[in-house]
C-alpha cells in the first residue's frame, strides 16, 4: 500500500448551518442553495467565484449536484456527488482537498441537505436500500430502528454495556443542544427520563433515536494562499481516512472501518489521542457512537461502556463530544446528518462555536458512518482538523 499524500496547503473554511426544522415544505434543492449563499456570504464570495462543487443528499431525487449546476447558476470545473449518508461530510472534504491540490478546482463549496416533508421518511426508507430489503421486508419490518436494535442488543450482549451506558452519551448531548440555539431539542434530559421512554425496537427506545428534520451544512475547501488572500479564517486538515464493507466476515457489526485506518490517521496528523481536544461522531443511534469512541482508539474494543461511565461527555468537561447535541438532539437532516459533526468541529478549532465553543480548542476529530443495510454500516470516515489562522 502506497503512503499517502498529506494536506499541506489545504484551507477549509466558511463553515455554515442552516437552522433545522422538523418539517419543511421546501424542497432539498431550497435547503442546499441556503446553506451555499451562507458560506457564500461568509466568505465575501460570488456563485461564480466557485469552481469545485460538492454535493450531499437524498431528497434531491430525480436531481443530482450537475442539475443543481443549473438551478443555481453555476460553471463548476470539477464537480461530485457523494452518496454515502452519515460518511459523506469527510468524504467531500478528502475529495475536495485532493481536487484543491492537484489544481482542478480553486475553490470548493462542499454543501449536503434535504428536506424532510410529512412522508418524506417513508419514502426514503422504501427506496434506501435493496439489501436491506431483501434481508429485513420478508420479516415483516424495515428501516433503521429495528437494524440497530440488532446491532446494540449484541453489543450488549458481547461486552456487557447496559442502557444506562447509552443512555449517558444521550444526556450528554441534550445538555449540550441546549447550549445550540439552533438544535431542535429544546428540553432538558435526565438518564431516569432516558430509561423511562416508550420502547421502539428493543432494547432500543425513544431517546436513541435521531429525530428525522430538514436543514442543510456547507464548508468551503481552498488553498491556504487563496484564504489568506481573501483573509479568511481557517482550518487545516491533519488527516482523514475512508473504508469501506471492512470486516464483512463479522457477524454482525460490532467494529468499522476505522480500526483499518486509524493508526495512520493519527501518523498522518501527528498526533495521538490524547491530543484530541473534542470528538464529533457519527451518532444516529447511541451504540455507534461508542463503538466509534472504542475503533477511534481512546479506549480499548469493549471498553467503550467503561469509557463513558468515567468520561463528562459535556462541552466543559474532560471528553467533550458531539458539542453541538448531535443528531441525536439538534436533529438529523438527511445527508446532512454527515455534515453536522464536521461543520461543527470547524467552528470549534476556528473559535466560532458560541455557546457551544470548547475552551481552547485547536485539534477535532470527526468520525462519520453511513449506508446501514441490515447487519452493519457500509461506510466510515474520519478526520482531523486543526487550528489553521482562526477567526
Amino acid at each position: 500500500m502506497g503512503k499517502r499524500q498529506s494536506y499541506e496547503g489545504v484551507a477549509v473554511t466558511a463553515p455554515v448551518s442552516i437552522p433545522y426544522q422538523r418539517y419543511s415544505i421546501e424542497t432539498a434543492h431550497w435547503w442546499i442553495a441556503s446553506a451555499l449563499r451562507g458560506s457564500l456570504q461568509a466568505a465575501g464570495l460570488r456563485p461564480a467565484d466557485i469552481d469545485g462543487f460538492s454535493v450531499a443528499s437524498f431528497t434531491l431525487f430525480p436531481d443530482t449536484a450537475v442539475g443543481l449546476t443549473q438551478h443555481l447558476g453555476l460553471c463548476p470545473r470539477w464537480l461530485d456527488n457523494i452518496p454515502m449518508g452519515g460518511a459523506s461530510g469527510v468524504v467531500a472534504l478528502r475529495r475536495a482537498a485532493r481536487a484543491v491540490q492537484a489544481g482542478d478546482a480553486d475553490i470548493v463549496a462542499c454543501v449536503a441537505g434535504d428536506t424532510n416533508h410529512i412522508d418524506s421518511f417513508r419514502n426514503l426508507l422504501s427506496s434506501f436500500s435493496r439489501f436491506a430489503q431483501d434481508a429485513s421486508y420478508p420479516y415483516g419490518f424495515g428501516g433503521p430502528n429495528a437494524n440497530f436494535a440488532l446491532l446494540t442488543d449484541r453489543y450488549m450482549q458481547e461486552y456487557g454495556a447496559t442502557r444506562e451506558d447509552f443512555g449517558r452519551i444521550c444526556v450528554a448531548q441534550r445538555a449540550n443542544a441546549l447550549r445550540n440555539p439552533n438544535a431542535l431539542m429544546k428540553k432538558p434530559l435526565t438518564l431516569e427520563q432516558y430509561l423511562d421512554a416508550r420502547p421502539i425496537a428493543d432494547p432500543i427506545a425513544l431517546f436513541d433515536c435521531v429525530m428525522p428534520c430538514a436543514g442543510s451544512e456547507c464548508f468551503l475547501v481552498m488553498s491556504i494562499e487563496e484564504a489568506e488572500r481573501r483573509n479568511l479564517p481557517y482550518a487545516v486538515i491533519g488527516g482523514t481516512i475512508e473504508r469501506h464493507n471492512a470486516h464483512a466476515e463479522d457477524p454482525v457489526q460490532l467494529r468499522g472501518g476505522w480500526t483499518l485506518d486509524v493508526e495512520e490517521l493519527y501518523a498522518m496528523a501527528e498526533c495521538s489521542p490524547d491530543d484530541i481536544d473534542l470528538l464529533q461522531t457519527y451518532d444516529d443511534y447511541p451504540v455507534i457512537s461508542m463503538m466509534q469512541i472504542e475503533d477511534l482508539g481512546f479506549c480499548d474494543k469493549g471498553d467503550g461502556p467503561d469509557f463513558v461511565r468515567s468520561r463528562d461527555l459535556t462541552i466543559s468537561g474532560d471528553f467533550p463530544h458531539n458539542t453541538s447535541g448531535g443528531q441525536l438532539s439538534a436533529g438529523q437532516a438527511g445527508a446532512a446528518g454527515g455534515f453536522i459533526g464536521l461543520v461543527e468541529a470547524l467552528r470549534q478549532v476556528l473559535g466560532t462555536a458560541g455557546g457551544t465553543q470548547v475552551a481552547d480548542a485547536t485539534t477535532a476529530m470527526v468520525s462519520g458512518f453511513g449506508m446501514i443495510n441490515y447487519d452493519r454500516g457500509v461506510c466510515t470516515s474520519a478526520a482531523i482538523v486543526k487550528t489553521g489562522s482562526p477567526a
